[in-house]
């Protein structure tokens, strides 16, 4: 059964087409991510699909129950306000002492209870943040740009422990990545998007594509890169990516929405 799905999903923001005929779904257990430039509709996505934004023409439906993990963009927290990472995690719902630190040892930080929120490094934050949101036993992690602010290296952990968190929980995961040429190689299929879906696949039939070519380039910057391979060597600017470490079957093709590129 979906868990989530968009059909023909449009959205107008001021007057403005954000998004259109957006149509996509999630499935248990899969890893999606969705990739697309600035201003390319990325957080609208992650609102209408969550409920908060109302669409324009289309509709979203969500199963029956659902139960979301949301893992924000960021969290901003005052300074002069004392708070330790177990209290964080009992808000705004108690939780037990048992189920906090069962939850942090999930995100790889057992030892973390006590400790100030303000302490924390950014990538300790992140996993405190998917940790709060595992504490719901979601049916879906979703996460807005998870990694913004983590080197390479830190990214790449990132990634590994939410496919260790998929493959142990069976949870699902909708990812918006700011990184248009590092991608998770256990994602199942990489959307690309901008405004509209312009290709979708698996990491590296999507590197392939011409839709994604024009929208991100090519080389290092541009070719989908898949992150076991990022601190090593880089790739050859006129082809894509040969080495294929994706979750994905020898038959998965790039499905071309259209035809047309964008400058």
């Amino acid at each position: 059964m979906t868990l989530l799905a968009a059909s023909r999903l449009s959205v107008t923001l001021d007057g403005h087409a954000v998004l259109s005929d957006i149509t996509l779904a999630i499935q248990p257990g899969e890893i999606v991510t969705i990739l697309g430039p600035n201003g390319s509709g990325k957080s609208t996505l992650l609102r209408a699909l969550l409920g908060i934004l109302p669409a324009t023409k289309g509709t979203v439906t969500r199963q029956p129950g659902l139960v979301i993990g949301y893992v924000p963009q960021r969290l901003t927290i005052d300074r002069t306000l004392p708070m330790t990472v177990r209290r964080f995690l009992s808000l705004p719902t108690r939780v037990s002492d048992a189920a906090a630190h069962d939850a942090l040892a999930r995100a790889g930080l057992p030892d973390v209870a006590q400790r100030q929120m303000t302490d924390l490094s950014g990538g300790q934050l992140q996993r405190v943040l998917l940790a709060r949101a595992l504490l719901a036993k979601p049916h879906i992690l979703v996460l807005d740009e998870p990694t913004q602010g983590l080197d390479q290296p830190g990214e790449a952990a990132f990634y590994r422990l939410i496919e260790e968190v998929r493959r142990d929980t069976g949870v699902a995961v909708l990812m918006v990545s700011h990184d248009l040429h590092v991608v998770m190689a256990a994602s199942d299929r990489v959307i690309c998007l901008n405004g509209h879906i312009c290709c979708e696949g698996t990491p590296r039939v999507v590197s392939t594509a011409p839709e994604y070519r024009a929208l991100f380039g090519l080389g290092t910057q541009g070719a989908l890169a898949l992150y076991q391979h990022v601190h090593d060597h880089s790739h050859d600017h006129d082809h894509p990516h040969d080495h294929d470490h994706s979750h994905g079957h020898p038959h998965d093709h790039a499905d071309h929405r259209h035809d047309h590129h964008h400058a």
